[in-house]
């Protein structure tokens, strides 16, 4: 497990693909059961350790991923994320016969039951909601564009339904309709992830590399 930060009220971790934030059965491995037996053994911390989820990334995304180690401090994070003044990049690669350039993409995005994925509509449909990001960059590479994006919400699956939404889907990401390979999850990563330190009140700017094996596709 790579640690990207850690002090007595955070830590966070590099998380590699195919690793759930958390919600898996007993036994099974999350960045969750993996933070704490961390901890525990550095700590040697007797009974259960405290770990606030205060962030969240899908299993097949790589990147920054931010836990609390004390209450107080997941209080005060939950409110940033939930008062959108955290700053989340991430980096993806894309590839469709869409047309995808930079400017701000805006969508109602639903949960489709019965297929288990997310849909999005340029219109307000019942039980949408809105989801919202910024697109800064768009670079042509060898496996079609590499995107910098800026999230402003964080709804479910969103970077990944509004760009295949958009007939560009993330390269590896056949839940949402691309057909091209990608040997180590989907090409989606937090590269960055900017808050104020719940204690000090300091901006804290957490930054994951991107994983060795995107230079195969840029």
């Amino acid at each position: 497990m790579e640690v990207l930060y850690e002090d007595n009220h955070l830590i966070a971790i590099m998380k590699p693909p195919g690793l759930p934030t958390m919600g898996v059965s007993e036994g099974e491995t999350s960045a969750v059961t993996q933070v704490k037996a961390y901890l525990k053994q550095k700590y040697d911390k007797p009974g259960n350790v405290y770990l606030g989820v205060v962030s969240r990334l899908d299993s097949m995304v790589t990147g920054v991923l931010l836990f609390a180690r004390t209450s107080k401090a997941a209080k005060r994070l939950n409110e940033q994320f939930r008062e959108r003044t955290t700053t989340k990049t991430y980096r993806a690669i894309v590839a469709g016969n869409g047309i995808i350039e930079t400017g701000q993409l805006a969508d109602w995005i639903r949960k489709d039951e019965k297929n288990h994925r997310m849909i999005a509509s340029r219109h307000q449909t019942a039980g949408g909601q809105k989801g919202e990001l910024l697109i800064e960059s768009v670079e042509a590479v060898k496996a079609g564009y590499h995107l910098t994006i800026k999230l402003i919400t964080g709804r479910k699956h969103q970077i990944r339904v509004q760009l295949a939404s958009r007939r560009v889907p993330i390269l590896g990401d056949r839940k949402y309709g691309s057909s091209i390979p990608f040997p180590a999850g989907i090409a989606l990563h937090a590269a960055e992830l900017i808050i104020e330190h719940p204690v000090s009140k300091q901006k804290l700017t957490l930054i994951a590399p991107i994983p060795a094996i995107w230079h195969n596709f840029l």
